[in-house]
């Protein structure tokens, strides 16, 4: 196939690709003796040495969009400002029924940026699918076919605006190693447009825990476990071997409620490395309620579950020992030792000042201590930091109420998956962002019913028993405490490399 051929190329085809960046380094190529000339004439090498020619990559940027006429003008027009302008700009509109299409449309056609006297040529089409049953999957699939004639797809969510260098940031690391399949800007939480102490808080949290996802990911030699679909740069050829790889139509399937975590653990089984940018940064809207918030959490925290095991949907097998779930793998173990030890203490403590028995040790303060330290830490790492954000850290209080969320969280995504329930999460989220739902509540009251039965089971039983189960169940927490607190530690001293989340 001719380069100038539309469609799909073949995922074994080589092309040298050199970024349109006046940063980009030179590229390691055989010199232009006369023997390269003469092997040029030859027929049967003729087609390799064409192949070898370096010539600048070609970006698609794909944008799926649900109800965002809030924030899409803002998203096309930090796209229209990049130092280097995507090829061309496809936004993919499904099942919406607010003015989306309408404040999208004012954006299409054709437009021109001039970067350091490199003309930059971009197109903006709008394209409305109405009623996709496959919601984001079948966006995105949309405009994967919409692109298949470029080299990269840039993957950009209807809330997700990027730094002004962005993706020229992202074609350098991408051309300069064509070993990543997929790589991932670090993305945090835009904190710029949103009041009240609510709102404000859950920001704060949300910075932080994605902060801490984005670090763990850097210092793990940049591999990233999940390409988010907020703002990602995707191999064509990558994708292609996916779809050749795994039998499927497209690179994205509906077998799974997280498809970028599931993509990414497929480009990585394809023989790609899928990896998080060390510079390139993008700013995803907040879910800045708690409802809102419940329904996107379970969502992530289900997908992640059901890649672990044998899926309840399609075919998705489940890969336990995937080395992109490594980190999944830690975060919910530890979310466990965060639940047995919180409930824990809360319990004992309960039961110890009901018999007169509790002995306050200031030992206990060495865990908060370091948590707050690990917090702040984290806090100051990051690249466009704010007195909130150290606030949250450093008073302690605002951190831990969040981790008593996320800890509601991952009880009813892991409740979900052990009752086998068939419940459509995307459906849920999407309710709940529009203000629908009160299943952010059972979590509470699920604590209360556990609290209130303890109370209940601890006033039945003899004061022996009573000290047996303190003189037992101190000393269980206390290792338990001991071990959250040494792998405190040890993230709290270790190297950032210079790395800002």
């Amino acid at each position: 196939m001719t380069e100038t051929s539309p469609g799909l190329r073949r995922a074994t085809d080589r092309r040298i690709l050199v970024a349109r960046s006046t940063k980009a380094g030179p590229l390691a190529l055989p010199p232009a003796v006369p023997q390269l000339a003469l092997l040029e004439t030859a027929e049967a090498v003729s087609d390799q040495v064409a192949a070898a020619k370096p010539r600048h990559a070609t970006i698609s940027c794909i944008i799926p969009c649900y109800n965002e006429q809030e924030t899409i003008s803002d998203v096309l027009k930090s796209l229209l400002a990049q130092t280097r302008l995507p090829d061309v700009i496809h936004v993919i509109i499904n099942n919406t029924d607010d003015d989306t299409p309408e404040i999208a449309r004012t954006f299409e056609g054709r437009h021109t940026r001039s970067i350091k006297g490199e003309e930059f040529v971009t197109t903006v089409h709008v394209h409305d699918m109405g009623v996709n049953p496959d919601k984001k999957v079948g966006a995105l699939n949309y405009g994967y076919f919409l692109s298949r004639g470029c080299d990269y797809i840039l993957g950009v969510d209807g809330d997700t605006t990027l730094a002004r260098d962005t993706v020229e940031r992202l074609e350098l690391e991408m051309t300069d190693d064509p070993r990543i399949g997929g790589l991932s800007a670090i993305y945090t939480i835009d904190k710029s447009r949103y009041r009240g102490l609510m709102a404000r808080f859950l920001v704060a949290g949300q910075r932080a825990q994605f902060g801490a996802f984005n670090m763990d990911n850097l210092l793990r030699g940049r591999n990233m476990a999940v390409l988010g679909g907020q703002c990602s740069l995707f191999s064509v050829r990558a994708l292609e071997m996916v779809m050749v790889r795994h039998h499927q139509q497209a690179p994205w399937v509906r077998d799974s409620e997280v498809e970028d975590s599931k993509l990414s653990l497929q480009i990585k089984d394809a023989g790609f490395s899928t990896k998080i940018s060390a510079t390139a940064r993008a700013f995803v809207g907040p879910m800045t309620n708690l409802r809102a918030l419940h329904g996107q959490q379970v969502k992530w925290n289900f997908g992640a579950i059901d890649l672990f095991w044998p899926g309840q949907r399609g075919d998705n097998k489940g890969q336990p020992l995937h080395p992109n779930l490594r980190l999944r793998w830690y975060e919910n173990i530890s979310m466990l030792f965060n639940i047995g030890s919180r409930i824990g203490f809360l319990l004992l403590l309960m039961a110890a000042l009901s018999i007169h028995a509790f002995v306050f040790n200031p030992i206990w303060l060495i865990p908060p201590v370091i948590a707050m330290l690990l917090n702040l830490r984290l806090a100051l790492a990051m690249k466009d930091k704010s007195a909130s954000d150290l606030l949250y850290a450093a008073l302690i209080v605002p951190a831990e109420f969040y981790m008593w969320i996320r800890m509601g969280h991952f009880v009813s995504a892991w409740t979900q998956f052990l009752a086998q329930t068939d419940k459509d999460n995307w459906a849920a989220q999407a309710n709940a962002e529009k203000g629908k739902g009160s299943a952010y509540v059972m979590p509470l009251i699920v604590l209360l019913a556990i609290l209130g039965g303890g109370i209940y089971a601890w006033s039945q039983q003899s004061v022996g028993v009573q000290s047996a189960i303190l003189s037992l169940g101190w000393p269980i927490l206390y290792l338990a405490t001991i071990a959250q607190t040494v792998f405190m530690l040890r993230k709290l001293v270790r190297r950032h490399r210079g790395f800002a989340v």
